[in-house]
């Protein structure tokens, strides 16, 4: 049996309370269903790619190193309701938050290979944005960890550093092919520069984006600039999360100049990427695009929430989080059944499109990935914090 309203329906919550115990649910519902041992280890915590799911399956597919990092981010989110709420998500007899996401990178290196570097420099920039979190959350809960976090920055520092160079410009690549500098690289690499007081790095990256992939009509951010036999090819493509890490590389940055451009890109957002007639911003399917959205609901909430902005663009952002995340929990299909997760299932099933139900977008029996549960979370974290 299964519970299911049709997203969109009710007016979002305004209640804070409200959206921080729809957040602990999925919490729980992710982290009990996907999450599991790597090879029966101790210790270690690592997020199933989908279910159902086993375990000769997760290891000979795909690996998904980004996916885990969005795992580690909303893991912070969590851990920092516990610190606000002084209770642990999931109950006195399990593991926090923080110490779940301590788990997952050090998993995440064991399943790497025992290394945090890989191919695609825009992974390891999710990868360290989310361990800076955690990080700080340790230092907030006087929980250990520090040293472990130091070395993953430090590590994934050099790799940005070589990726960030003056050809085509500026920006940073894409993979360690060279042949494509992009939004999913060059913005979080600039914002992780600007969290980490590396300030004119981040800066010139900035410039960048805003003078190469910045649409000059639609005011979104394009893909990339794209080598292709000896040109220089610009990807036209417009995809919701690559506009996150640009408004939170601007936030971070302050001054007037960049303020006044996270405003515009804000006011874009819901011009270009909601649906028809809503508040809601759309979705882009299953695979790495069950991520997007949620991407982008984290930075508009800090959007929402920094005073620096105009009041309306804070109503905006404000809007677009909840209305959003509203149509995400709107469209759960839940069963009663698996109340506290099973294996097989999880206990709550989010869509992976906030305009249609998970009914139907993934009915009784259907393989669930991860990506599209984590992205559904991430809306219901950033909603909780407004």
């Amino acid at each position: 049996m299964s519970s299911q309203t049709e997203p969109g329906a009710p007016a979002p919550s305004t209640d804070a309370a409200e959206w921080a115990t729809r957040a602990t649910q999925a919490a729980r519902s992710v982290t009990r269903s996907f999450g599991r041992r790597l090879l029966f280890l101790p210790g270690t915590h690592i997020g199933a790619v989908s279910l159902p799911s086993n375990t000769i399956k997760s290891l000979s597919g795909p690996w998904h190193y980004w996916w885990q990092a969005h795992y580690v981010d909303c893991l912070v989110d969590a851990g920092r309701r516990e610190l606000a709420s002084k209770t642990k998500f999931d109950g006195d007899s399990r593991p926090s938050a923080g110490r779940l996401a301590s788990r997952l990178v050090t998993t995440i290196r064991l399943r790497n290979l025992l290394r945090f570097v890989n191919d695609y420099y825009d992974d390891m920039a999710w990868l360290a944005l989310a361990t800076l979190r955690l990080e700080k959350l340790a230092e907030e809960t006087n929980k250990p960890g520090r040293r472990r976090n130091a070395y993953v920055r430090k590590s994934l520092t050099l790799q940005f550093d070589s990726a960030s160079t003056d050809h085509l410009g500026g920006g940073t690549f894409w993979s360690t092919k060279r042949d494509f500098k992009n939004t999913p690289a060059t913005a979080p690499v600039a914002l992780y520069y600007a969290r980490t007081d590396h300030t004119e790095r981040a800066r010139k990256l900035v410039d960048w984006l805003n003078n190469k992939l910045l649409h000059p009509e639609r005011g979104v951010y394009r893909d990339g600039l794209r080598i292709s036999q000896g040109r220089v090819m610009v990807d036209e493509a417009i995809y919701t999360y690559n506009q996150g890490p640009v408004l939170g590389a601007l936030l971070e940055l302050g001054g007037d100049d960049n303020l006044r451009r996270a405003a515009l890109l804000v006011d874009a957002v819901k011009r270009e990427l909601t649906l028809p007639g809503t508040q809601v911003i759309r979705g882009d399917g299953t695979g790495d695009g069950g991520l997007f959205t949620g991407i982008l609901l984290r930075y508009l909430a800090l959007a929402a929430r920094d005073a620096r902005l105009p009041a309306t663009t804070r109503a905006t952002a404000r809007s677009l989080v909840r209305s959003t995340a509203e149509a995400f929990w709107a469209g759960r299909r839940e069963d009663p059944n698996q109340a506290t997760g099973r294996k097989g299932a999880p206990a709550i099933v989010f869509s992976f499109d906030p305009q249609r139900p998970a009914s139907e977008t993934y009915p009784v029996g259907a393989a669930v990935e991860l990506s599209t549960q984590l992205q559904a979370w991430m809306a219901l974290e950033a909603a909780a914090t407004l």
